[in-house]
């Protein structure tokens, strides 16, 4: 059985939208995953080959709508172009769509490194795209562009970065994502207007993981405590085959409080060694 989309990329020439759509669902049916309603919607339109603003809330799965994009461009032998402001989540998704699609498929380029740039699939901050825009324009070789937060396009400095792709590569099919859109019927006018192809916004304000918000006067290491006793504690789990890693056992309240106690030991033993010595009296 397929374990990656590396693994589902036709071998026979098979590369038309309806095939390779077929295969992505066949990747998610594998996974264990069901599509939510935007991210159907979202891939649905973009094998229909339409620009897509995707607004929905953190959480929602737009990684898997971006990974969608990269399968088809890779599959029919296109250039894909993941893009985000913050070089952290850069190094993210490289290592992440590495995994899916093979480290000979995918590139890095940031302001700190450069790892296979030329590759078909290119995780970049915005102004190394935008620098690829000026440069090469309506001739640069990206079919795909995957804009991610796209609201930094409204930012006072580095908006530039998210302004000049769309303006310089007419030849380039946009999936801009972000989760906190305004109105987006002037993005829908200006792409078309800019790249030919019709544009759709999926827009959602469903949080398919919901959030609680709550307010305590307890320390910090009381209310982890608690958090941890009602269930609450954060995920821990592999994405391997394997069982919960060894860091994921620990996380409980009793090696919690353990731990806090041996801090605060620790502070107390500071302090004391680290106090003045005293003066002697004349």
């Amino acid at each position: 059985m397929a374990t990656t989309l590396y693994d589902l990329l036709p071998r026979n020439g098979s590369s038309g939208n309806d095939a390779l759509l077929g295969r992505f669902l066949d990747y998610v049916t594998a996974c264990g995953l069901e599509l939510y309603p935007t991210q159907e919607s979202a891939i649905l339109e973009l094998f229909e080959e339409k620009n897509v603003i995707l607004n929905t809330p953190t959480g929602s799965g737009k990684s898997l709508v971006a990974a969608a994009l990269h399968f088809k461009a890779l599959a029919q032998g296109q250039r894909s172009i993941y893009t985000c402001p913050i070089k952290a989540l850069v190094n993210e998704k490289f290592l992440a769509l590495c995994r899916e699609f093979g480290p000979d498929n995918v590139g890095l380029s940031t302001g700190d490194a450069s790892v296979n740039r030329d590759a078909p699939i290119l995780c970049c901050t915005a102004e190394i795209l935008a620098n690829i825009a000026l440069r090469e324009g309506a001739d640069a070789t990206v079919r795909e562009v995957v804009m991610d937060e796209f609201h930094y396009y409204a930012d006072r400095e580095r908006g530039g970065a998210w302004q000049i792709p769309l303006l310089t590569l007419p030849q380039t099919r946009f999936l801009l994502m972000s989760a906190t859109l305004g109105d987006t019927t002037f993005f829908e006018a200006e792409l078309t207007r800019l790249n030919a192809r019709p544009t759709i916004t999926v827009a959602s304000t469903v949080r398919p993981v919901p959030l609680e918000h709550a307010y305590s006067e307890l320390p910090l290491a009381k209310t982890l405590e608690s958090l941890l006793a009602d269930g609450k504690a954060p995920s821990m789990w592999s994405t391997s085959r394997s069982s919960k890693p060894p860091r994921a056992r620990r996380l409980s309240p009793a090696s919690t409080s353990r731990r806090v106690r041996r801090r605060r030991r620790w502070r107390r033993r500071w302090r004391v060694s680290s106090s003045p010595a005293p003066t002697a009296r004349r």
